[in-house]
């Protein structure tokens, strides 16, 4: 027999076996599949809860108890956003790259290297109340009766979904909130990127940046006695993706138990957490406190040197399962190891460990639930200070007129005398913290005199009048707390200051303020430009000419902005740090002057025409841009095919909320598409994107609505 023939018997035969066992496998998938619907439409019957979706689809959800309504929440973001949950949820389990390919799989190690299916395992009936474990089960059994109804959406070899699928979607994602996903990026490269702290009381070391991607989220309050007509005001104006995993959704929820919360959620998460309820709100802005380590290990084989002894690395094995084509998979095998600092990562250029905040936390869903059932300030303050939520600030307001900003942070307690932003020595366990701080050793404004707070990205020692601002000496520099502006809090800031009393409108248009602050490195980078000599060159001559009658605004009627706005993007960082820039700027002023000739055939078309609100057919222009407090964020530096730049994240799910002088409270609210994110035939699509870009509100009907359907019925 020639040698061809017999590899081709060969690998036919590998493919029989293959295909074979892949029918079987569907076979008992189906039966599987057939017990899990049966099991999924009994449950579903236990719960007692109506969905009443309003004029734009939003999800009113009444339920007899909390876990009821958290059953109806689960099933209305299901309808909405069945794809984006189900790929949340097997991220969570470290499964994602047997459907999402090889893309995925580094995802999955992870998940596996930092043990958190494990973790939550171990503590799910340990840490959570009764109460918080019945509301996320009563999620998930909402998920499954969708599922169920569903099966031809649905990754049928992860079902059912439990309670302890939507803890660890939490566990995975919050300490990506505060960077932790770009140290263990770092440490990937090809070379260190940091130097070892050996002690130095020194601590001007600056983060080398990372990815630069859209950072930011802006929040207001305001007391009555600051506000023009007496009334509290509450200005919730987070900056997310317009899409996937991360974008807002927005719901209300009601119980007859109490609970009573409107605002908005991500997919797989089981409450709200930003919002309001009838006494009280807050907004989350991101802040970046150093909340991880990484320790350089002395290694010798499979040992670590600690306190000068010879300790052997746990080792474990991850498998990553990843889709081929069709039901083939392969699964490979990956090292993985630990050390008493936590996940180590092995490189060419050294032996890294990991401790970061919160590695040993599932509490967050209890953390915001308490929020979420809170009735007054000190009730809120004493959820807060569960301290389970590693990262994010918090603005709050509440209808007894108190304000307050809450500088929240898991810290752990290190000794001084180390810079802790640099990579630490690993031989020394005294550098294994293993304590974290109270939250009340954070920075926390309550009511100051100003009547205002402002959170936009900053320095917390800078949120509201220069007198009332927190003294930033009294903060250990082991916090890492960055000493950051960003343009929308240099801009809000001096635009609160220059007001006396504060009206809701004043408010309003200081939220959609389109302008570049004089501080900004926006400004920074044009008056650069503007000191150019370009004699002798007619088209950078005319590039600069744009460039000296720009106001630093990005309304859609400015001619000056797109040439503006596409030379900063290429030039400036994310973290506005005073590092060189991203690019020359003489280059990048002549690519985006010659982008713009390509396709529009002038230096000065309306910002408009080029930046774009995009969804499905519909494409509208809109304005604002990086980093103003209209803030939006392209896809892409470039202009697309239609010379155009298409909105990506910022501005998203925006509200006002306020407790006026006479007891009554009023709220609006808008968001970037519709409450159908992912049905491109549902006319809640894309109803709200006209009113998003108008920069037009949606006033909530706050009564108790009639009608609706259950979970499982036609409608």
């Amino acid at each position: 027999m020639k040698l061809s023939k017999f590899w081709g018997r060969i690998v036919m035969a590998a493919t029989v076996l293959v295909v074979a066992a892949a029918l079987v496998n569907m076979g008992s998938q189906y039966l599987s599949l057939q017990a899990f619907s049966r099991q999924a439409f009994e449950v579903a019957e236990t719960y007692s809860v109506r969905i009443v979706r309003d004029e734009f689809g939003v999800p009113q959800i009444y339920g007899v108890t909390d876990p009821d309504t958290a059953f109806g929440l689960g099933y209305a973001q299901a309808e909405d956003d069945w794809a984006t949950m189900q790929t949340t949820l097997v991220a969570a389990r470290g499964r994602l790259a047997r459907y999402a390919g090889q893309d995925a799989a580094p995802t999955d190690y992870i998940v596996q290297l930092l043990r958190i299916r494990e973790l939550v395992e171990a503590r799910y009936e340990r840490d959570l109340s009764p109460a918080t474990r019945a509301l996320v089960e009563a999620y998930a059994d909402g998920l499954n009766l969708y599922a169920a109804e569903h099966p031809r959406q649905i990754w049928s070899a992860e079902l059912p979904v439990r309670g302890q699928d939507i803890i660890a979607g939490f566990v995975l994602r919050t300490p990506f909130m505060y960077g932790l996903d770009g140290d263990l990026a770092e440490l990937f490269l090809d070379e260190r990127q940091r130097t070892i702290s050996m002690g130095s009381s020194e601590t001007a070391f600056q983060l080398i940046d990372g990815e630069r991607l859209p950072f930011g989220s802006n929040a207001f309050a305001i007391a009555p006695g600051r506000s023009a007509d007496g009334a509290t005001r509450l200005l919730i104006n987070s900056h997310q993706p317009l899409e996937g995993p991360v974008a807002w959704y927005e719901a209300r929820l009601h119980s007859e138990d109490g609970w009573d919360m409107a605002g908005a959620t991500f997919p797989g998460a089981p409450l709200i957490l930003h919002g309001f309820n009838p006494d009280l709100g807050w907004a989350h802005t991101v802040n970046k406190p150093d909340l991880s380590d990484i320790y350089v290990l002395e290694t010798e084989g499979d040992r670590y040197r600690l306190d000068g002894e010879w300790l052997d690395l746990e080792h474990g094995t991850a498998r990553l399962t990843v889709g081929i084509f069709g039901p083939v998979r392969w699964t490979v095998t990956r090292d993985m190891w630990w050390s008493r600092h936590g996940p180590v990562v092995r490189t060419d250029h050294g032996d890294y460990a990991i401790r970061y905040s919160g590695m040993d936390q599932i509490g967050q869903v209890e953390q915001w639930y308490a929020m979420n059932r809170a009735t007054d300030f000190d009730s809120w303050m004493a959820a807060m200070e569960i301290n389970a939520i590693s990262s994010l600030n918090a603005v709050y307001a509440d209808r007894e007129g108190h304000i307050a900003y809450v500088y929240n942070a898991r810290m752990p307690v290190r000794g001084e005398g180390y810079d802790w932003l640099q990579y630490l020595p690993g031989d020394r366990s005294e550098l294994i913290w293993d304590e974290y701080l109270p939250l009340t050793a954070m920075p926390i404004y309550t009511d100051p005199d100003s009547g205002w707070l402002l959170s936009a990205n900053q320095t917390p020692f800078d949120a509201t009048e220069p007198a009332d601002n927190i003294d930033a000496s009294g903060y250990s520099s082991t916090f890492g707390i960055q000493p950051r502006y960003s343009n929308r809090a240099w801009r809000g800031l001096d635009l609160l200051r220059a007001q006396g009393s504060i009206s809701r409108e004043r408010l309003l248009e200081i939220k959609f303020d389109k302008v570049y602050s004089g501080q900004s490195p926006v400004a920074r980078l044009v008056n650069e430009l503007l000191a150019e000599d370009f004699t002798g060159d007619a088209a950078m001559t005319e590039a600069q000419s744009v460039l000296r009658r720009w106001d630093l605004a990005t309304d859609t009627a400015n001619r000056e902005a797109a040439l503006g706005v596409l030379v900063a993007v290429r030039c400036i960082g994310n973290l506005h740090t005073n590092d060189p820039w991203l690019m020359d700027p003489v280059e990048a002023l002549r690519d985006s002057a010659a982008e713009l000739m390509a396709h529009h055939g002038r230096l000065d078309p309306q910002w408009g025409e080029v930046n774009r609100l995009v969804r499905g057919e519909l494409n509208i222009p809109i304005g604002g841009g990086p980093d103003v407090l209209r803030a939006i964020y392209a896809g892409a530096h470039d202009l697309d095919a239609n010379g155009q730049l298409t909105a990506a994240a910022g501005d998203t799910s925006i509200m006002l909320v306020e407790w006026l002088a006479d007891g009554s409270l009023d709220a609006s609210a808008i968001i970037q598409y519709g409450a159908a994110t992912l049905n491109e035939s549902s006319p809640h699509f894309a109803d709200q994107a006209p009113l998003f870009a108008a920069e037009q509100w949606r006033t909530l009907d706050l009564s108790l609505r009639e009608g609706g359907y259950r979970p499982g019925e036609p409608h």
